[in-house]
């Protein structure tokens, strides 16, 4: 049982604390609720872009990770479909050190053509590193696409296309922070050596003077039900072809989206998971495979991704891997199987809750899509879900007309 203390600031920045006395250590992490699904389809990544201008300097202080080090402290950042979160940890006495930091990066950024230009072109590399120049580095770039048409899903955090960061103007970028940076769309957590009150006290003290902004209105297109199979197939200079499955799944709060990720770790859970038992082991028809959910806000994918052995087609490795994700329809047999995954689930969930780090952001995250007293729940969710279920979801959702399927054919083996 995670125990924790809640409060909110006159501003509407939202403050959730656990105490842990065990630790000299305290974990802080805020979560803006801004990701890449705000931003204009004209001028996509700055949710991510904005992950690297934190860090860049801001209205007081022109460097924010020397006087973290400095106190103690480490830090890291990332930006998804949805969020832009923001973590490090410091001893408790210097906790005043990170909130500082933190509250003077959410009061303003150093705006100057000059950092702009820096983060910039620190994006534009790792979309090349990573997208452009790393084999099936560019998946997601065209799996997207195919399987969303009109929710902005549809693109990748890095962005739709790396030409909007090098148009990206200083007025757009100030404009963009205004209307998303703000205590009244921001929830902060702390999990460590620090009382409620404490931690109630300080965040007031630092966050307190911060006024609420106008938060740009979040009216997203909901994306239609598909209703026939689309493929996409390309030709590259690979080492071997590839498959890359998408099925619509739910949103992470819909009542079924325990039973699809319990899916996925039947079917790639490990190496005794479905697909890595029969399609690597016995048939040898995949060299590596596997399969996740991708626990998004709003309606997501249930994704399986694999590369081909040498001299296997496409043609049989599909009708194989239908016949795995086929049989999750069959009740029999799948008792034994989900008590496997349930007790690996609860084992990975109780580890996970040793970390402060961890404890700080799941608060974030589950108050994020409701209440943070579900970080007490998700075992018991998950240990609800019976093969009747897991039947009936596989039934649902893996089905032909509602999958995008992308092709790596490789030139190399031609």
């Amino acid at each position: 049982m995670i125990r924790f203390s809640k409060f909110t600031l006159e501003n509407g920045l939202r403050i959730l604390v656990h105490e842990d006395r065990s630790t000299p250590l305290i974990a802080l992490n805020i979560l803006y609720n801004v990701g890449s699904k705000d931003e204009d389809p004209k001028m996509t990544g700055f949710a991510h872009l904005f992950e690297h201008l934190m860090f860049g300097g801001s209205v007081n202080i022109p460097d924010y990770d020397t006087p973290l080090q400095m106190a103690g402290g480490e830090n890291n950042a990332f930006t998804n479909n949805d969020i832009t979160n923001y973590y490090l940890t410091l001893p408790a006495g210097n906790i005043e050190t990170g909130l500082w930091l933190e509250s003077d990066r959410m009061l303003g950024l150093d705006f100057s053509q000059k950092n702009l230009d820096t983060q910039k072109n620190v994006v534009i590399e790792e979309y090349n590193q990573r997208y452009l120049n790393q084999p099936y580095g560019d998946a997601i770039l065209n799996l997207r696409p195919l399987a969303y048409s009109i929710h902005p899903y549809r693109w990748p955090t890095i962005g739709m296309d790396i030409s909007h960061i090098e148009r990206a103007r200083l007025e757009k970028v100030r404009e963009f922070f205004f209307s998303h940076y703000a205590p009244n769309n921001a929830i902060l957590s702390m999990a460590g050596n620090i009382s409620g009150k404490e931690a109630y006290e300080l965040v007031k003290k630092w966050f307190g003077h911060i006024e609420k902004r106008e938060i740009r209105k979040r009216e997203l297109p909901a994306e239609p039900v598909q209703k026939e199979e689309r493929k996409l197939i390309l030709d590259k200079d690979l080492p071997a072809d590839a498959i890359y499955k998408a099925w619509h799944t739910v949103s992470r709060m819909d009542s079924d989206f325990h039973t699809l990720d319990l899916i996925t770790d039947l079917l790639a859970g490990g190496e005794s998971g479905r697909l890595n038992t029969k399609l690597v082991r016995e048939l040898k028809m995949f060299s590596e495979i596997n399969a996740f959910i991708t626990s998004d806000v709003d309606p997501g994918l249930l994704i399986i991704q694999g590369k081909l052995m040498k001299d296997v087609n496409f043609a049989d490795a599909e009708e194989a891997l239908a016949e795995i994700t086929g049989n999750l329809a069959n009740e029999n047999g799948l008792t034994d199987e989900m008590e496997k995954v349930k007790n690996k689930f609860e084992s990975s969930a109780v580890f996970s809750n040793t970390s402060i780090l961890n404890k700080a952001y799941s608060l974030c995250s589950y108050e994020l899509i409701g209440d943070a007293e579900l970080i007490n729940h998700e075992v018991e969710k998950y240990r609800s879900v019976d093969a009747g279920m897991v039947s009936k979801a596989a039934l649902q959702y893996l089905t032909v007309t509602n999958c995008s399927s992308l092709y790596y054919k490789s030139t190399r083996n031609n």
